[in-house]
């Protein structure tokens, strides 16, 4: 999903423990008690039933861009997805259908797709990661976001022993959230997408997408211009990969924006009395949706607020943790969002949610 990888030079079976530091974006995590890397969608689910037989534990790791590890590592076997391709399995019309193997790089694919006119990917450019864990939370960015495109994911039931499909209808998208984000039940193998043959975007939707592309926002661009555009935002925050720069030894945004029901958001506009007014956006029903990083930024976390052992707030972008010193611990980035998570709801009463799957850890 990035130009930048998360894995180091060799890979392959290991049964010594093995850091699992080398293979997430912050350079975080214990080792893990088996490595197994599998290279397509057979191997991915035999590696796992091999582990099940084993009667070990299994962790499904890609690039490593969506996960806090902790300093016990994981004592099971963790399985390095590395499968790769793209094909075009439908065409209708002026719409192309995509299928995408799950350890496919998300920025190689996105940039793929603009290289071949296809529209509905390009304001997710820049993203870490790989193809198979966007549907996992629904990533989403710049006014985009995958369920809009998937229409379907390919996936290894774990609990019945069998290779299925699962609808977009049925995977439970929300606001980076899926039914596959707090279950271990399935495998994502590869992901459809339903993408739309055009030299345009789609209609930016994203206020400070608009306004660097000098258009209203609604309006649609060139392809390429939206992915240039929104991978120079995303490198001015810190959010493209950049071994030179510690600010991208992170997760991206730590924590989800806060959705409140219309009297949660009534309650919390009585408590900020005296501030600039808190930027909002109506969510899914009778919702508000906040903003998390106004919140840690009024709750007293600045920009590079330091926490222990060199741990610290991007000094570009308030929702991102960092492991500046590159020799933190885990349990040192969690105190940190523990920090933050408690002095936002002490000041504001709102509860803030990491974004991340945390494993062998928790906040």
């Amino acid at each position: 999903m990035s130009d930048v990888s998360a894995q180091p030079a060799a890979e392959g079976h290991t049964d010594h423990p093995v850091s699992l530091a080398e293979y997430t974006t912050l350079r975080l995590g214990g080792a893990a008690g088996r490595l197994e890397t599998a290279a397509s969608a057979e191997e991915i689910v035999q590696k796992v039933q091999e582990a099940r037989l084993r009667d070990e534990e299994v962790l499904i790791l890609a690039g490593g861009s969506n996960v806090v590890v902790g300093d016990a590592g994981f004592p099971g076997a963790v399985v390095l997805v590395r499968s790769r391709g793209l094909r075009v399995v439908a065409e209708d019309g002026d719409e192309v259908t995509v299928r995408v193997e799950a350890g496919e790089p998300w920025d190689d694919l996105v940039a793929a797709t603009v290289a071949n006119g296809w529209s509905g990917l390009e304001c997710l450019s820049g993203i870490p990661g790989s193809a198979g864990a966007t549907p996992i939370q629904n990533v989403g960015a710049y006014g985009q976001e995958v369920a809009e495109t998937i229409t379907g994911v390919q996936v290894y039931d774990r609990t019945d022993g069998a290779v299925g499909r699962i609808d977009a209808a049925d995977c439970g998208f929300a606001y980076r959230s899926s039914v596959f984000k707090y279950s271990s039940r399935w495998v994502v193998l590869s992901v459809d997408f339903r993408l739309v043959r055009s030299p345009l975007s789609g209609p930016v939707r994203y206020a400070e997408l608009a306004r660097t592309l000098g258009v209203e926002v609604g309006d649609r661009v060139p392809l390429a211009d939206a992915r240039a555009t929104v991978l120079r935002l995303r490198a001015g925050k810190g959010m493209v990969l950049d071994p030179a720069d510690p600010d991208t030894r992170s997760v991206g945004s730590f924590f989800t924006n806060p959705v409140l029901d219309r009297e949660s958001y009534e309650l919390f506009r009585g408590r900020i009395a005296g501030l600039e007014k808190v930027p909002h956006w109506p969510g899914a029903g009778d919702t508000v949706k906040l903003s998390a990083a106004w919140l840690i930024e009024h709750a007293g976390f600045p920009k590079g607020y330091a926490g222990p052992e060199g741990v610290a707030i991007s000094s570009k972008h308030t929702l991102a943790l960092t492991n500046r010193s590159g020799t933190a611990s885990t349990a040192a980035l969690v105190a940190l969002a523990r920090d933050i998570r408690d002095g936002v709801h002490a000041r504001f009463g709102v509860t803030l949610h990491p974004e991340p799957v945390l494993i062998n850890c928790t906040i």
